[in-house]
């Protein structure tokens, strides 16, 4: 093992980590990273959404240099029953814009392009490497780590745990309780891979365009859950996401979900003829602003997946990762500019940061809806989607039935359903929506 001192070792190759190795190192500072895959990105062999104006921050000139799939020029939602799915797109031709705001991208690619960037500054990667413990002066504070490498421990300023929702160090050492079970999500995906050209054909797209999609419906078996499907150059991502407390409780494994959301009519073909070569499960923070735990200490900061900075609501996720890491590393700089120590009291300029930033503030505005789509889940995912679809059959099917006769049966279904229920799920979704 390396036998010297650092500025800072950061815990993690992800999108956080790597936010924060890259912001520091281009400051000057001495920065290990450490990551336990056989490099950035081999854990993260599914695709993803990246959120442009994260990454600019860091690095403004990205778009010519990182491995990007598609801009996203067209959002899909659905509300899905087993045989139908009454959508809404959102489509703009101004999304073709010189600097498009999001993109797809392929994990495995993109870590490992983004660590590099952060090596090229200076940083010092050491991969297949697990940080097994922290180690802390007589007075507590964090002073570096012991690895499962041989050799003593490498010693720090500062710690930055960026190792993902189920790291171990943070919890081990007690700084971070083990997530609980409606706290995160276990997601499937596969990659399906197809010629860019039937890609663009099933999708209406042209040349680099992408679009995603995302579903909620009876797919999920009536837990809080989630599809979803990705366009990239020559492949689609399609994968499936409830909360982990949920698989606990029910009989359905995510397996079982995943190919359920394939084989439906309205994704079946999207997805036929393709060929299956990879498949990835990962753990996703779920819990929001209630379920933070304390993000910094004497020595110590938390970023990304590991603080559950993770907004369920809008479905994003790498953006706060990236924003959070970078936060972290500019708090760090700024302590080391003033020779400072990296004591709890300096460190919560980090935390000052984040909450001055659309980190906190959208978790906090959203801090009651992981609870009220956990415990409504059932209304949610299974009786509203069966009705809305009974409602659009009865709009759109002619058949010589008076359409006051089908007013009324929607209307019936509805009352027969949620009674008045409807009221009170319209001003909980209110309540917590705001």
């Amino acid at each position: 093992m390396i036998d010297e001192k650092f500025d800072a070792i950061v815990i993690g190759a992800g999108m956080a980590g790597n936010a924060a190795a890259y912001t520091m190192a281009s400051r000057g500072l001495k920065v290990l990273q450490l990551e336990r895959g056989e490099y950035p990105g081999s854990k993260n062999v599914q695709g993803g959404i990246l959120y442009a104006d994260m990454l600019e921050k860091i690095i403004p000139e990205f778009r010519g240099e990182a491995p990007l799939e598609r801009r996203l020029i067209e959002q899909r939602f659905w509300f899905m029953t087993d045989k139908a799915h009454t959508g809404m797109h959102y489509r703009n031709d101004d999304f073709n814009e010189e600097r498009p705001n999001r993109y797809t991208i392929i994990r495995s690619q993109f870590d490992r392009w983004f660590s590099r960037q952060a090596q090229e500054k200076g940083a010092i990667l050491l991969c297949e490497t697990t940080a097994i413990e922290l180690i802390r002066d007589g007075y507590g504070k964090v002073i570096g780590v012991r690895t499962d490498r041989s050799g003593g421990p490498v010693h720090a300023d500062v710690v930055v745990l960026a190792e993902g929702v189920n790291g171990l160090l943070g919890t081990r050492a007690e700084l971070r309780p083990r997530p609980a079970a409606e706290h995160v999500a276990l997601a499937v995906k596969e990659m399906h891979f197809l010629p860019a050209e039937t890609i663009e054909s099933r999708f209406n797209l042209k040349a680099d365009e992408g679009a995603v999609i995302e579903a909620a419906g009876t797919i999920s078996n009536g837990m809080a859950g989630m599809g979803f499907i990705y366009t990239n150059k020559e492949s689609i991502s399609v994968g499936m996401g409830c909360l982990v407390s949920d698989f606990a409780e029910n009989s359905v494994s995510p397996a079982q979900l995943l190919d359920t959301f394939k084989k439906h009519p309205s994704v079946a073909p999207l997805i036929a003829g393709s060929e299956v070569k990879e498949y990835a499960a990962h753990l996703i923070p779920e819990g929001g602003f209630k379920a933070v735990p304390q993000l910094f200490g004497d020595g110590w900061v938390i970023c990304g997946d590991a603080g559950q900075l993770n907004n369920a609501v809008h479905r994003e996720g790498s953006n706060l990762a990236m924003t959070s890491g970078r936060m972290a590393g500019e708090a760090i700089f700024q302590i080391k500019s003033r020779r400072e120590t990296m004591t709890k009291a300096n460190l919560a300029l980090y935390k000052k940061m984040l909450d001055e930033s659309f980190v906190m503030k959208d978790l906090r505005k959203h801090k009651d809806m992981p609870a009220l789509l956990h415990n409504q889940a059932s209304n949610l995912f299974l009786t509203y989607p069966e009705l809305i679809s009974k409602a659009m059959e009865n709009f759109v099917r002619v058949d010589g039935k008076p359409k006051i006769d089908k007013e009324k049966d929607t209307v019936r279904n509805f009352r027969k359903a949620r009674g008045f229920g409807l009221i009170g799920d319209a001003i909980r979704i209110a309540r917590a929506w705001r």
